[in-house]
């Protein structure tokens, strides 16, 4: 028997769940829809329709990929549902040039057609603009419009011929559960019962999320868009659209044909944050002279410009005005991501949130596929609502961020580039120490992480034939990274390394459902410190985890994100207890060859190589702090990790430093932290793999124990065959090149997949880059494209530093 579902929300999105549910076997489907069908009001009802896939994150750009290859499948009175006029992406300044170069390398690395053209081709495509500002342009044959408001209709035609229902003029007014399940939706119509309700509901999704007792972290914005009277030089045209839709980026612009006029919208404007509480209902919208509720009155002042922009791009425009406009409410969340998945507030509510056109039948599928099979067929790490921290989720933060968002559409961003408010936000005990050291600042999940240290300037005054670095690889970076891995190398180095995630795993079931959960044997005495994989059960790498036995039925685990948390909640039986403990401690990484005379000198305990041997745990005291120490090095070289809570570190950082003096210790950054794991082959989860793919392909399948009873996985990787891929090092030829991640590797000329993370290996005076590649041989050549140069790499053994593990194991 079908489960029952309810979407709350019949535009884009929730039409095309509905499809994609249906067309799995989920028949009894109701979608409900507060304002009049087919164009219900919303987003959809006013989206301009524009599709470019290419995008720095891969998974959007899937998503994008799968909407234009649906919608072109799809065709209502004889419309398709899809024009592909192609896409094209202009460049007035050298620094948008470079940008579409590493917008090129971004298609290449995901299997988008595209390519880089002159000005003179520029003009070949778009007759009107003036080629002497243009520099270049990136040109998308495949991309184009969406015809969304047909896409909706002919997917929810679909959808009611295998049994779904839509009913419009329904407000939802109420979401009823019981037991933490979600059970039915209250409605001004009537009340209809749900095993499985989502929020398709667009900028409304706050609203019905309040009705649930879930956060939905989303910031509703209005958006200018304007249609010029007809234009001579359009004035033969007889379809909707036969150039390519356009983006100026420079001034925040784009442009699309409707037949005998443009349409232009602006991302120039400030930001226009809307309450999503405050928007009128439809017929109150329209009595009120709007279009539609989605769809605010037009701002002149915000407008004019952008219309100078427009007319010095398009000297047709000199000749014309603006006929019509309005400014358009969508969404932003506060990393520009989709929220997607199921609440652990709520079981059975789903969100479908903050979803473009672009990417809208691509992400109903995902989360069908979710709902359906249990696990979506593509990575969704950056689009799990489970992402956001809590202190991310306050309604100052996503309103904040949500508009920055808007701000940087267009912007050219580079991949360190943090956000600039607010902050600081989350700071280590060591924070303070760490402003006077100097410490210069990035950002990530809330936190302020040193990336280097002013102080450590004199030491890189001392370095030789460190290349020089080109402009954009050299932005947030400083060469005294090099001179911080090198003291790491050499003498000793304190690591912050609070942002970490920790779980606190308690109760005397804790021991076998952790076992059950993960890939390695756990079963150990109190003491050891397991490497293992937390795997879903097609055996995908969900996270990797550290896990320390302090007790019989107490574990600390190291994990990655707080979906970790959520995933292990979901699943933990009674009496199990899990806990995050992140906020309340800290840790402070001490590795390199001094480690061990730095840190015996402070406790009673024996912290030999036999006394206190490799990812081995001992609850001990440093000077006068408890720590919880670790045997474990992410760098490659001798120390530990050193736990405490959070209102001691400040003095366990101060006792490690001044005992260390003599012994020349430095503060390090993460710079140098990236550069010294990859030199020892250590993954990044989320960045090196994910849930799609398998610990044999990603090279750590070390960390899976196949005799050690049933586990999460185990019968998917029973029936795996040999990898036809792997997560590949790749050490740069030349010692000058840099690369930084998510370009494309060529094998034998053509695009055979990408990098993952990168890195100057300081100590092997190459760049060292990661790549998911088919299974090459040791020494074979490849090329990775860095801003359209093909840079030489060969394929190597790794890890490349220290194979033997003779600097940890001492």
């Amino acid at each position: 028997m079908s489960p029952r579902v309810v979407i709350v929300g019949a535009g884009i999105v929730g039409c095309s769940l509905a499809d994609e549910l249906t067309a799995r076997g989920w028949t009894d489907v109701t979608v409900l829809e507060q304002g009049p069908l087919p164009a219900p009001g919303g987003s959809t009802s006013h989206a301009p329709g524009l599709v470019f896939r290419t995008n720095p994150s891969r998974t959007l750009t899937a998503l994008a990929q799968y909407t234009v290859e649906k919608f072109n499948s799809l065709e209502v009175d004889g419309v398709s549902c899809f024009n592909p006029v192609g896409g094209l992406e202009l460049a007035t300044t050298p620094e948008r040039l470079a940008d579409l170069h590493r917008r090129a390398g971004y298609a290449a690395s995901w299997g988008i057609r595209g390519e880089i053209v002159s000005a003179a081709r520029c003009k070949e495509l778009w007759p009107l603009i003036d080629e002497s500002i243009v520099l270049g342009g990136f040109h998308t044959p495949e991309d184009g419009l969406a015809r969304a408001l047909l896409a909706s209709r002919a997917q929810m035609e679909r959808a009611i011929s295998r049994g779904a229902r839509f009913l419009d003029r329904h407000t939802v007014t109420g979401i009823e559960q019981e037991d933490g399940r979600v059970t039915s939706v209250v409605t001004d119509q009537g009340t209809f019962t749900a095993d499985h309700v989502v929020s398709a509901a667009g900028f409304w999704g706050p609203v019905i999320g309040r009705m649930a007792g879930v956060d939905v972290p989303l910031q509703p914005l209005a958006h200018q868009y304007a249609k010029t009277k007809p234009l001579p030089e359009l004035g033969e045209a007889t379809e909707e659209a036969s150039k390519p839709i356009l983006r100026f980026q420079d001034r925040d612009l784009y442009f699309r044909e409707h037949t005998d006029r443009l349409g232009i919208g602006s991302y120039a404007h400030k930001p226009l944050p809307v309450d999503p509480f405050a928007v009128l209902p439809y017929d109150e919208a329209r009595a009120n002279d709007m279009e539609m509720p989605s769809s605010y009155p037009f701002t002149e002042e915000d407008w004019a410009p952008s219309w100078d922009d427009c007319r010095r791009l398009i000297p047709a425009l000199r000749e014309t005005e603006i006929e019509e406009g309005f400014n358009g409410v969508f969404s932003f969340t506060p990393d520009g991501m989709p929220v997607l998945g199921e609440s652990r507030a709520l079981r059975g509510f789903w969100l479908a949130e903050a979803v473009w056109v672009t990417h809208s039948a691509g992400v109903a599928k995902v989360v069908a596929e979710w709902m359906v099979d249990g696990r979506p067929s593509l990575d969704l790490h950056e689009c799990d609502l489970a992402r956001f921290e809590d202190v991310q989720r306050s309604p100052s933060y996503v309103q904040g961020r949500g508009s920055q968002q808007f701000v940087e559409v267009y912007d050219v961003l580079h991949p360190l580039q943090p956000m600039e408010q607010p902050r600081p936000l989350r700071v280590s005990p060591f924070y303070a120490r760490q402003q006077a050291l100097g410490a210069y600042f990035l950002e990530g999940g809330g936190w302020e992480r040193p990336h280097w240290y002013e102080a450590n300037a004199p030491l890189a005054d001392t370095l030789v034939d460190l290349p020089e670095r080109d402009p954009w690889s050299a932005r947030y970076w400083s060469p005294i990274a090099a001179a911080e891995a090198k003291a790491t190398r050499e003498k000793v180095a304190l690591y912050d390394m609070t942002p970490l995630r920790r779980l606190e795993v308690t109760g005397p079931g804790a021991l076998d459902f952790l076992h059950g959960m993960t890939s390695n044997n756990l079963r150990k005495k109190p003491g050891a410190v397991t490497y293992t994989l937390l795997l879903d059960e097609t055996g995908g790498i969900r996270s990797d985890l550290t896990v320390a036995r302090l007790g019989p039925d107490r574990f600390q685990v190291g994990a990655n994100s707080p979906a970790d948390l959520d995933w292990l909640t979901r699943r933990a039986p009674d009496g199990v207890h899990i806990r995050d403990i992140t906020s309340g401690t800290c840790c402070v990484g001490v590795w390199g060859p001094l480690a061990r005379d730095l840190v015996q000198p402070l406790t009673h305990d024996d912290f030999s190589h036999e006394g206190f041997g490799y990812f081995r745990a001992k609850e001990t005291y440093i000077g006068h702090v408890p720590v919880t120490a670790m045997r474990l090095s992410y760098v490659g070289e001798l120390g530990w990790e050193l736990y405490t809570t959070a209102d001691l570190g400040l003095r366990l950082w101060d006792t490690l430093w001044e005992a260390g003096q003599e012994l020349g210790v430095i503060a390090a950054g993460r710079s140098a932290f990236n550069s010294l794991r990859l030199e020892k082959g250590y993954r990044a989860w989320g960045v090196d793999m994910t849930d799609e793919h398998t610990p044999y392909e990603a090279g750590v399948g070390f960390a899976v124990r196949m005799d050690k009873g049933d586990f999460t996985g185990k019968a998917a990787l029973e029936s795996l065959g040999v990898p036809t891929r792997r997560l590949t090092p790749l050490l740069l030829d030349d010692p000058v090149s840099v690369v930084l991640g998510k370009e494309p590797v060529y094998v034998d000329g053509s695009p055979a997949g990408y990098v993952t993370s990168a890195s100057y290996g300081y100590t092997l005076g190459r760049c060292v880059a990661y790549a998911w590649l088919p299974v090459l041989p040791t020494g074979a050549s490849v090329h990775i494209e860095y801003f359209g140069e093909k840079v030489p790499a060969t394929v190597v053994d790794e890890p490349l530093f220290d194979p033997k593990m003779n600097r940890i194991r001492r």
